[in-house]
């Protein structure tokens, strides 16, 4: 029988940490403008938690499960390193839990950055206290089976984007935004371009300087918009 649906990849290459770090600061919305709005999980994996100011960033660790089964999200959380997210498609499934507090706890204790399940967890009360953000799309008591099959460290389908071991990843209250690894330096230096463009907008509204805003008209007479005086 072919082992397709049921391998694990137990070692894979990760970003440095100053890289993952550095996104850490920038807001999701910010660092999705410099991916022309692209690379968003849709907006039903949404963070649990209710600590303020808490945030995601790390880099990707993938899970591939049936629905209501949590086996293969055991064993990631065993072979997950310090600053691993760990990422769940579990086919959007809202009847039963992948993961609830105790393995919430464990990836906590073990330095882990967060989980992200495209599905349910369960014990939300406790988890939305702790400083561990976890993000998923429903809660529900129901617990899941140990059986398999599903992958490990393979590319996944997660809130409607593609996902890849050691991309990383970022969340926080808007949602969640992906950044390639491969393109991560050039996309770094993007947002720190556009968190600077904005930090000055910002001041000047706050000294009651007016922003330029010529291009609105500009773009609604490229459009063919008509303007009419009454």
């Amino acid at each position: 029988m072919s082992n397709l649906g049921f391998r694990i990849i137990e070692d894979i290459k990760r970003p440095s940490v100053n890289l993952i770090s550095s996104f850490k600061k920038y807001s999701v919305a910010n660092i999705a403008d410099c991916m022309n709005r692209c690379f968003c999980m849709h907006s039903s994996i949404k963070m649990v938690n209710e600590v303020k100011g808490l945030k995601l960033c790390g880099s990707a660790i993938t899970v591939k499960t049936r629905p209501v089964d949590n086996l293969m999200v055991h064993k990631a959380l065993e072979i997950a390193k310090p600053g691993d997210v760990i990422i769940v498609n579990a086919l959007g499934d809202i009847n039963s839990a992948i993961i609830g507090e105790i393995m919430v706890r464990t990836a906590l204790k073990r330095g882990l950055a967060g989980f992200i399940i495209d599905g349910c967890i369960r014990d939300s009360d406790e988890i939305r206290n702790l400083e561990f953000p976890v993000f998923s799309k429903g809660v529900s008591p129901k617990g899941p089976y140990k059986d398999g099959p599903g992958e490990i460290n393979y590319s996944i389908c997660c809130g409607g984007i593609i996902v890849n071991p050691g991309d990383i990843v970022v969340g926080d209250r808007d949602g969640i935004v992906l950044i390639p690894s491969k393109s991560a330096v050039t996309i770094l230096k993007e947002v720190e371009l556009k968190a600077r463009e904005e930090e000055i907008k910002i001041k000047k509204i706050e000294n009651n300087e007016k922003l330029d805003k010529s291009w609105i008209d500009k773009k609604l007479i490229s459009k063919g918009c008509k303007f009419i005086k009454s």
